[in-house]
């Protein structure tokens, strides 16, 4: 099996196995790459909606010259408290805020939310968040505002009076589904009403009507769903 970095003959390979809808595996077995490399590969470089394997080589190349300049010759990487690879958590953190960012959350949000799920706590303050993504306070500020208004993440202050970010805190997960069931709702509820503004029987108003009942199904799987994965997983607690 090889190993070492993709290639760009390679990374052209994905895209047209994706263009071609084939499976992560599927175009691994192709490569006889293992699937992981592959998944991180496409999710840390747009997604698979998003992804240009050129591009992808491109942005790949840039982010190793980062890593050069940032730890010069002589300079070991700084060992974790908890004992953890440095190098391989930082992989980890980026291909899991490379699936946030195909799912739609903005680049500086997905880091910070990715950050958070990589702690043993499940919590960070904002200075902490501000020293490992290495950005400025106002930037982890609009992140964190964001998360907190998707109902992704919760506040909390600690024993030293500091607010503290937190993903652990109550069901946060259960709440941002219910959350995302309830805008699907108002989505559908607002096609309804256009149905009669442009005539019932019109085909603009045939075409809400069943964008209405989609909706309809969908935030009601996602109601029902959310609460099994709830009760389930609580039982088991």
């Amino acid at each position: 099996m090889p190993g070492g970095r993709l290639t760009q003959s390679e990374r052209r390979q994905i895209a047209a196995g994706l263009a071609d809808g084939l499976s992560y595996a599927e175009i691994a077995r192709g490569l006889d790459r293992p699937t992981s490399t592959v998944t991180r590969e496409v999710m840390r470089n747009g997604g698979p909606a998003g992804y240009k394997a050129d591009i992808a080589h491109l942005a790949t190349e840039r982010r190793a010259q980062r890593r050069k300049q940032a730890a010069p010759k002589g300079r070991q990487v700084p060992q974790r408290a908890d004992g953890r690879d440095p190098e391989a958590v930082r992989e980890f953190e980026e291909t899991f805020s490379g699936i946030f960012v195909g799912q739609g959350l903005p680049k500086m949000t997905a880091r910070a939310l990715a950050s958070l799920y990589a702690t043993d706590s499940g919590s960070l303050t904002a200075a902490e968040l501000v020293g490992h993504l290495q950005v400025s306070p106002a930037s982890v500020s609009k992140a964190m505002s964001y998360l907190e208004a998707q109902g992704l993440i919760g506040r909390v202050r600690d024993e030293r009076r500091r607010e503290r970010y937190v993903v652990d805190e109550g069901d946060i997960w259960y709440q941002s589904m219910i959350a995302s069931a309830t805008g699907t709702r108002q989505l559908a509820e607002a096609a309804r009403q256009g149905v009669g503004v442009l005539g019932a029987g019109t085909p603009a108003a045939t075409r809400l009507e069943n964008i209405a009942r989609f909706l309809d199904f969908v935030s009601e799987s996602i109601v029902r769903a959310a609460e099994q994965a709830r009760e389930i997983l609580h039982s088991k607690n």
